[in-house]
């Protein structure tokens, strides 16, 4: 058993954090001395391993205790995914300090600021987030798939990336014209019918991510020229009135 003090020397985890987990049912301790100090056992601790865990994918405290408390929660997913999640920001940082000495050997700036770029890190977060079900389009998105094969899983996301590769015709053209604004909506259409409710506040963050330089990007570009997924993410945004 440990106590708040040590748990809190431990894992960096404020005591008075410590106690609001508690409070509200995140964290309650193993048990309670006489003197209503709390303790903790290893079952604790490996909650609050958890807990840190899903900080760290910045979920806010009362979807942690939802989904630690739903019988489905899967803690190898829960592993793999921080392993991911440290892994990225293990690059970014190293990255970082790479920058850092080459302006120090230079002894002068660097006009390489790909350093500075967090979108492959911001991208996983935000998939590992919607991956444990904290949304009503990712709960819809089970209900629709669920009975489908890998197989049928990959056709329907080639189709989706066949109809951003379209926009790779358009894309010296205007976003706001009528063939690209049509085009946005068929993407739009496909998304609401294979995945989940895609509302043009939803296709609008779709959108972001499409023009955003990460992963998403890199596909959309991959299947359709460069430039198409920027251009997608620019009909989209006018699209959604954004």
């Amino acid at each position: 058993m440990m106590t708040v003090h040590e748990v809190s020397k431990r894992t960096g985890v404020s005591i008075r954090a410590l106690q609001y987990y508690d409070e509200i049912g995140l964290l309650p301790p193993a048990r309670y001395t006489e003197a209503k100090y709390r303790l903790y056992d290893d079952e604790a601790l490996e909650r609050l391993q958890q807990i840190l865990l899903f900080r760290e994918l910045e979920f806010p405290l009362k979807k942690i205790k939802q989904i630690l408390e739903n019988p489905s929660f899967d803690r190898d997913k829960a592993l793999e995914q921080q392993i991911e999640l440290l892994t990225l920001k293990r690059e970014h940082i190293d990255n970082l300090i790479r920058m850092a000495r080459t302006v120090k050997m230079t002894g002068g700036i660097t006009m390489d600021l790909e350093a500075f770029d967090k979108k492959k890190l911001e991208e996983y977060a935000a998939r590992a987030r919607q991956s444990w079900g904290t949304t009503p389009e990712y709960r819809e998105f089970e209900q629709k798939n669920s009975g489908k094969t890998l197989a049928e899983m990959k056709q329907t996301g080639d189709g989706l990336l066949a109809l951003l590769a379209e926009f790779g015709a358009m894309k010296n053209s205007d976003p706001a014209a009528l063939e690209a604004q049509t085009q946005a909506r068929r993407v739009q259409d496909y998304i609401t019918e294979h995945y989940y409710s895609c509302t043009n506040k939803v296709f609008a963050q779709l959108g972001k991510l499409y023009g955003s330089g990460g992963e998403f990007t890199e596909n959309i570009d991959k299947a359709g020229g460069p430039g198409t997924g920027l251009f997608a993410s620019e009909a989209i945004r006018i699209y959604c009135g954004e």
